[in-house]
């Protein structure tokens, strides 16, 4: 007998632990922008449901979908195996979280629109054959850090700004992007043998686990180097130097992880990471006002 799905099914499914990063790149878009929430609030709360619950839980929604067949073998009590969510209601609630997702966003704007297409081309692309970016590390963790990073950095400003955001806006979301796909190979080193038996070609699987450790230290710490020049270059000194004792913290804590990057990336991922998106927010203060 097909069981009946609950709304605590579908939260499940939806992922609400995912959606903090999206909503605080969001969160530094409106920052960025320097426009007055009094007169702007409506926009800055949907933008934050759009990047959360909608976009990014339409993602989790599409990606369990795909690998609903894997997840039968490896993980049989995810809603989509166990039956909490029956039949093709996986699919349905991706379908129906995308027509919402672009809902919003039309009544946001044009800039926010067209940034949430991509976004959502992003999220099946990552998840649907035959495209399945997941399958490989370096054009996975790409589109999530677009997605979850710049996207919706970006998305926050034009919301806000009802306009396509300036240069400086725009080169930060860009670099935050890039340095996320280090971040996102943090996540990858707690499934090594079952990646390489799924043949998912993570980063640590094609570089071995040290040097992609180290390469996910590089990815995280030269976009934030070009920010601190670029924060100089618009006499923000003082936020310079803050991003520069974050990013030196987290240099000193990238030391401890690559001693043992698999049994250290969740302890790296709660400090390092979250020291990463302080400078994020920091840098938002610095542009506020900026072209």
């Amino acid at each position: 007998m097909t069981q009946a799905m609950s709304p605590k099914s579908v939260v499940e499914l939806l992922k609400p632990v995912t959606w903090f990063a999206p909503m605080w790149a969001y969160g530094c878009g409106i920052v960025s922008a320097g426009v007055s929430l009094q007169d702007r609030w409506l926009f800055a709360l949907g933008g934050i449901v759009l990047a959360g619950p909608l976009v990014c839980g339409t993602s989790q929604a599409i990606n369990d979908w795909f690998d609903r067949h894997v997840d039968a073998i490896n993980e049989p009590n995810r809603p989509i195996p166990s039956g909490r969510i029956p039949g093709r209601w996986g699919l349905y609630i991706s379908l129906i979280g995308c027509a919402l997702s672009l809902l919003v966003a039309a009544l946001l704007g044009i800039w926010v629109l067209i940034a949430t297409s991509i976004g959502l081309v992003l999220a099946w692309m990552y998840s649907m054959p035959p495209f399945r970016l997941k399958q490989n590390g370096w054009w996975g963790n790409t589109a999530v850090g677009i997605s979850y990073e710049g996207l919706a950095w970006f998305t926050g400003a034009a919301a806000m700004l009802s306009a396509l955001p300036g240069e400086s806006i725009l080169l930060l979301a860009l670099l935050y992007s890039l340095g996320a796909h280090g971040i996102m190979t943090l996540n990858d080193f707690k499934a090594v043998e079952g990646d390489q038996q799924m043949g998912v070609a993570s980063l640590p699987v094609q570089l071995g686990v040290e040097r992609a450790a180290r390469l996910a230290c590089v990815v995280m710490i030269v976009p934030q180097l070009v920010v601190i020049a670029l924060l100089l270059g618009w006499d923000r000194p003082y936020h310079a130097i803050a991003v520069v004792t974050l990013l030196a913290v987290q240099m000193m804590l990238m030391m401890n992880w690559i001693e043992k990057p698999r049994d250290r990336a969740p302890w790296y991922n709660a400090t390092g990471t979250s020291l990463y998106v302080i400078g994020m927010l920091v840098s938002a203060f610095a542009v506020r006002g900026l072209s």
